[in-house]
């Protein structure tokens, strides 16, 4: 199955698909409100505002298994990322990353291996997953990576139509 087939909601429950950003470098990470590298939404949004317009964009996923950081609604949710970080970028319904309820998303971004060559579980919030725009997972980045590291700044750019 590629990643674009697979079923997602967005964050106001609308059905979606990641084919609907075919054609486009994708940095997904999975988001939280309450964790203590949620100012990583500013970076976030900075790389959106950067390179929006070259056929890129975050897709963010709140997820609430680590500690329990991301407990609102969807509305919460959506209010604090869009008033707090100015959030511009779109996010998808609330999942699980990990465990036996992993979204099926999930299920196959898990089996990509970081820069260290391990794969497997989502370590804690905002880790993230660079999709190439055919939809390949290029890049997996671990959660204390800051959104605008050069690693992760010259992956996206090598993604990027010329």
């Amino acid at each position: 199955m590629s990643l674009y087939d697979i079923p997602l909601h967005t964050l106001s429950g609308e059905e979606t698909t990641l084919d609907a950003y075919q054609g486009k470098a994708v940095l997904l990470v999975n988001v939280a409100s309450k964790c203590g590298l949620t100012p990583q939404y500013s970076g976030l949004e900075r790389l959106q505002q950067q390179y929006g317009d070259r056929e890129f964009t975050v897709l963010g996923v709140p997820c609430n298994q680590f500690a329990g950081q991301e407990p609102g609604s969807a509305e919460e949710i959506q209010t604090f990322c869009s008033t707090t970080y100015g959030v511009s970028f779109p996010l998808l319904e609330k999942i699980d990353v990990n465990g036996e309820s992993r979204h099926p998303l999930y299920a196959e971004l898990t089996q990509t291996p970081d820069a260290d060559g391990e794969a497997g579980d989502v370590q804690w919030n905002f880790e993230k997953f660079l999709l190439s725009p055919q939809g390949e997972v290029v890049g997996r980045f671990r959660p204390r990576t800051e959104p605008e590291a050069p690693e992760v700044v010259a992956a996206i750019e090598a993604q990027l139509p010329a």
